[in-house]
């Protein structure tokens, strides 16, 4: 039971932190400041220790791979629109600074747990 209620948790936290990821994207769209950068650092800290099972693991850093290149070049096209290319822009920055701290706790849950076997 209480498996359930930290997966609920962890789901949770990732809507929270891919909402913060949106709205600070938009309030933000020249770049991250501090704070916001913290908090989804933080956020995508918990969320790849809590959010992801073993099982799940390939499938998360799949997906986590395929957001970061599209974010990554999606970024640089969709801010050269005018009026809207910046918040576009920053929205994805936002929602890269929280992916990729999760991306790097699944891997290197996985690398430790390739080396235990």
């Amino acid at each position: 039971m209480a498996k359930k209620s930290g997966n609920q948790l962890g789901s949770l936290l990732f809507v929270l932190g891919a909402g913060v990821a949106i709205v600070g994207g938009m309030v933000y769209p020249g770049g991250l400041n501090a704070i916001l950068s913290s908090v989804l650092i933080a956020l995508g800290i918990v969320v790849g220790l809590m959010n992801v099972t073993l099982k799940e693991t390939n499938h998360f850093l799949m997906s986590t791979v395929s957001l970061v290149i599209i974010t990554s070049l999606g970024g640089a096209v969709l801010g050269q629109i005018p009026l809207i290319g910046a918040y576009l822009e920053g929205v994805l920055l936002s929602v890269l600074t929280f992916v990729i701290p999760a991306a790097l706790i699944v891997a290197l849950k996985s690398v430790y747990s390739l080396a235990q076997d």
